[in-house]
């Protein structure tokens, strides 16, 4: 009975108890032992990022601590990875020790489908066994289609820069549907196809794809297709599968003295870098995913960002603006939203903790508003290969001690943040 005398019905919960709090991870940035493009770019400019290594980073404030490490080629393969492929039973104990529920993850198609039409029945176990084991330790799959990689014969042919080639794609989605459409209940089609094609251009290094910008630009309208095609494969296979992808959105604002020109250029940075996608891909998506990693202040057309504080990669950390994401987001789509990817790449865990807090007290504000965010997924659970910049990017919730076996340690920031998720759960 309640003071009144009356039984009152205990109140709704902000965030409902399926809620998934999770971390994403890549395969070819955990799993160790992959053969596709970016293996093969790897195994070439090794030699040639860690000669340029200077050039390119020598102006980060944390250059100093990783200057012997990003000058070293061994730096720029992916090789054994975190060795995730093995040891993903203790990873998914870890994540699920620091209170997460979820997990969002990639099948590596060059591992599936190695040739043409000849798929490796080992590696397809291995997959059923990696989602059976995820289910056995209380996380909610994920499931990620296309994360940047894919098999060298496919490369060869074109990639996504030729139409026909989308038959190879249709196969591929295919098979993934028929063997794990029925264990999963969330599927992620391609990952930051905006980002993807205009790779080389943001950080003046030449990583797959090798084409010019216009020819890569292609590629994004071939991407919105393979998106489409993979949601009604999937949907015919499993009706019930919850689908979208996950498009890198960043918040764009005003910098002071800021006029009108600079709030053309944040429009369009909105517009054509947010936007482009998810407008075309609108009525084949169940919920938006989308990763945030940083703001960008605009003054006339150039970038006006604060100087500090900054990642160790030099990115302006601004956790907060996930939250002016989020409002846009919901109202230009009006479906439900999740958070694919969110991070900072902190070695020291300096900052880590409070991007957590920030973040989460962003979500705890939108949901506050009634808006129908569904999941949010840390990047990364583990330290993991980061494409052209190699190893020395820490994104981890857990470090990993690559010299000494691999090994696990939750860092500080996750063992502070899973004790905020007990009481959120409370």
């Amino acid at each position: 009975m309640s003071e009144r005398g009356v039984d009152q019905p205990k109140p709704a919960k902000l965030f409902p108890d399926e809620f998934l709090w999770g971390a994403s991870t890549a395969g070819h940035q955990v799993e160790g032992g992959n053969y596709d493009q970016w293996t093969v770019w790897e195994l070439a400019h090794a030699t040639e990022m860690a000669k340029s290594a200077d050039k390119r980073l020598g102006s980060l404030p944390a250059w100093q601590k990783f200057k012997a490490e990003a000058q070293t080629p061994a730096n720029y393969i992916s090789g054994k990875g975190v060795d995730h492929y093995h040891r993903f039973k203790e990873d998914f104990a870890i994540a699920r020790k620091i209170g997460l529920n979820a997990f969002r993850f990639g099948i590596e198609w060059s591992r599936l489908e190695p040739e043409p039409g000849v798929w490796d029945q080992k590696e397809v176990d291995h997959y059923h066994n990696y989602i059976d084991e995820m289910h056995k330790a209380g996380l909610e799959p994920v499931l990620n289609l296309w994360h940047w990689t894919h098999p060298v014969w496919f490369e060869e042919r074109g990639g996504f820069g030729r139409k026909e080639n989308l038959s190879f794609w249709l196969k591929y989605v295919q098979k993934v549907a028929d063997e794990f459409g029925t264990s999963v209940r969330y599927v992620i089609t391609v990952n930051e196809p905006n980002i993807y094609v205009t790779y080389k251009d943001i950080n003046k290094v030449n990583v797959p794809p090798e084409a010019p910008l216009p020819q890569r630009l292609l590629m994004l309208w071939r991407l919105v297709k393979a998106h489409k095609l993979a949601y009604r494969t999937l949907k015919r296979v499993n009706p019930d599968l919850q689908i979208s992808a996950a498009v890198q959105m960043g918040a764009s604002k005003l910098a002071s003295e800021a006029g009108f020109l600079s709030k053309i250029v944040a429009w369009g940075a909105d517009r054509f870098g947010n936007y482009l996608f998810y407008d075309r891909v609108k009525r084949q998506v169940d919920f938006v995913g989308f990763n945030f990693y940083f703001a960008n202040y605009f003054k006339g057309t150039k970038l006006a960002n604060p100087k500090s504080p900054v990642s160790d990669v030099g990115w302006y950390m601004e956790p907060g603006a996930i939250g002016e994401v989020i409002a846009k987001v919901a109202k230009r789509y009006k479906k439900p939203i999740m958070i694919t990817e969110n991070g900072v790449a902190d070695a020291d865990d300096q900052y880590r903790q409070w991007w957590l807090k920030e973040t989460t007290m962003a979500l705890i504000k939108a949901r506050q508003d009634g808006i129908n965010i569904i999941g949010y997924m840390h990047w990364s659970l583990l330290d993991n290969f980061e494409w052209h910049q190699g190893w020395w990017p820490r994104f981890g919730l857990i470090k990993v001690d690559r010299e000494h076996g691999m090994k696990r340690i939750v860092r500080p920031s996750a063992v502070w943040w899973s004790k905020q998720l007990a009481k959120i759960r409370e």
